[in-house]
């Protein structure tokens, strides 16, 4: 929105999830049909619950005039839901299959629709409108940019149960080279021809039939209508397409291959066909139509009948080569995606990497590295206000008396550790003594637990599980911590004899580590 003038007139918040809802009775509302059904039968109302969603999807434009009177100025002469709809139709017939509507685009080509409404005013006030109401169509400022209305619907038991409805009406998805498209939802072509969340496949034969009717009996302006809810039907149609082509694209499982996606291909690909000749025959009726009459106003509607259609066989033939498409892509992404190398994710090892080597550093020069990993480390801070009425109100609010040391600290009631350690410090420190063992001279793990027996009977088993230990030692933590020993136990394949004990008679030993060498690899990769 680079170059454009910022809408400071905005004075309130755009809306959030839970702007539509439709208010229900309560548990003891009056029966209609009895004391089990308050309709004749689900399927009543469940055309009901229909009825409710795409009410629900018109809710929104109808909010947009009466949030206008919120604005910070006089915008109440503008008609916010005829310019909703505009824009909706904007970006609806400039979607491609593969891109979506550019957004400075549909602000340019609705501002002559917004300034017709208000020719005397300013250009800079009829592009804040245009942007404040595609901003709210897209929902700004919720969390997932979405609308939800609340209905309720009668289960098969007569219980009365509340329903969310989740919505969008024009959505950003991202573009090639970080681009961002907007694209309109099904939602918002059924807000367009009027309708229901119907079947899009049935919906988009019946728009045609309806049009070949018109042509037909000469009524050519019922007929242009017809056309437009006939190409809406064919965006819907292949963005239910596109969607389903996507979820391959990021994961093959998450889409059912083996029968759903093909049945729908299959389906699509005669529907296409089936729309490809329908939609021929009737541009050539229109083109008749068009040559026959002599009134320059059934000229005008024909031509622009003809770039409807046309509009309509262009996206059908679009659509069908992303259908002989879909089966290569399925085997690409199936490979790709099966074969792919997992990502590496290296640990961190605070000790090594950061606290290790920044202890001989000066402190003005270890508090540079320590500042810039905790700020991006810790994650975001949450602003105090966040908005301009949180700030207004915390400034107004009248300060707290407070005592001048505080208020009293309550006493800590400390319970102490229990001490559940198998062995003592004294035990460890034998343990440690008796394995540290002279680089040169290994010993087998039979003769460490003989001695160990001798001093103490409980040490053998201290012993036993340190050397278990050390047949795999931490090679990695010794060298990021620049370690000097390391203690290790190998099995030669030599039994153990021992009265407590049984396995491999392990060797252990102590394996001296490269310091300096350690220390020269930790500087270069710093």
């Amino acid at each position: 929105m680079s170059g454009s003038a910022p809408f400071r007139p905005l004075s309130v918040r755009a809306p959030t999830l839970c702007d539509v809802t439709f208010p229900a009775p309560g548990p003891a509302a009056p029966q209609l049909n009895g004391v089990n059904r308050p309709a004749p039968g689900p399927a009543a109302d469940e055309g009901l619950a229909r009825r409710l969603r795409a009410l629900a999807c018109t809710a929104p434009l109808h909010d947009l005039d009466v949030r206008k009177a919120n604005l910070a100025g006089e915008y109440g002469v503008y008609a916010m839901a005829e310019v909703a709809l505009a824009v909706i139709d904007l970006v609806t017939l400039n979607m491609d299959f593969d891109t979506g509507a550019d957004h400075e685009e549909i602000v340019a080509k609705v501002l002559p629709r917004v300034a017709a409404q208000t020719p005397g005013r300013p250009a800079g006030e009829h592009e804040r409108v245009a942007r404040w109401v595609l901003e709210n169509l897209i929902n700004v400022g919720s969390v997932d940019r979405g609308f939800r209305a609340v209905y309720g619907t009668f289960t098969t038991d007569g219980e009365y149960v509340r329903r969310d409805y989740d919505f969008k009406l024009i959505e950003e998805v991202p573009g090639a080279g970080g681009s961002v498209y907007l694209r309109a939802t099904d939602e918002a072509v059924n807000v367009l021809v009027g309708a229901l969340d119907t079947d899009v496949t049935s919906a988009q034969i019946a728009a045609e039939v309806k049009l070949e009717v018109l042509i037909n009996r000469g009524r050519l302006a019922d007929a242009q209508l017809a056309a437009e809810q006939a190409r809406y039907r064919t965006v819907q149609y292949a963005e239910t397409l596109r969607r389903t082509l996507d979820a391959t694209r990021r994961n093959v499982r998450a889409v059912d291959w083996l029968e759903t996606v093909p049945d729908m291909i299959n389906e699509a690909l005669d529907h296409v066909a089936d729309r490809y000749r329908h939609e021929n025959a009737i541009l050539t009726n229109i083109r008749k139509a068009r040559d026959e009459t002599e009134e320059p106003e059934h000229k005008r509607r024909a031509a622009e009948l003809v770039d409807i259609v046309k509009d309509c066989i262009r996206r059908h033939t679009q659509l069908q080569s992303r259908l002989l498409e879909a089966g290569p892509l399925f085997r690409a992404e199936q490979d790709r995606q099966a074969f792919a190398t997992p990502v590496a994710r290296a640990g961190l090892d605070l000790y090594g990497q950061l606290v290790a080597p920044l202890l001989p550093l000066p402190a003005e020069q270890a508090l540079r590295v320590t500042d810039a990993f905790f700020a991006q480390g810790t994650g975001l801070r949450t602003p105090a206000a966040v908005r301009v009425g949180d700030l207004v109100e915390m400034l107004l609010t009248p300060p707290v008396e407070r005592e001048h040391l505080g208020a009293e600290m309550p006493e800590p009631d400390l319970v102490a550790t229990p001490a559940d350690s198998r062995f003592s410090e004294a035990q460890f420190d034998a343990a440690t003594a008796l394995l540290d063992l002279p680089a040169d001279a290994p010993r087998r793990l039979s003769g460490l637990l003989a001695e160990a027996r001798r001093s103490d009977p409980e040490l053998p088993y201290l012993v036993a599980l340190l050397a278990v230990h050390a047949a795999s030692p931490p090679v990695g933590t010794a060298y990021r911590q620049g370690e000097q020993q390391l203690l290790f136990a190998v099995d030669d394949g030599t039994e153990l004899a021992d009265p407590e004990f049984g396995g491999a008679d392990l060797i252990v030993g102590t394996a001296l580590l490269d310091a300096a060498g350690m220390a020269a690899d930790r500087s270069e990769v710093a």
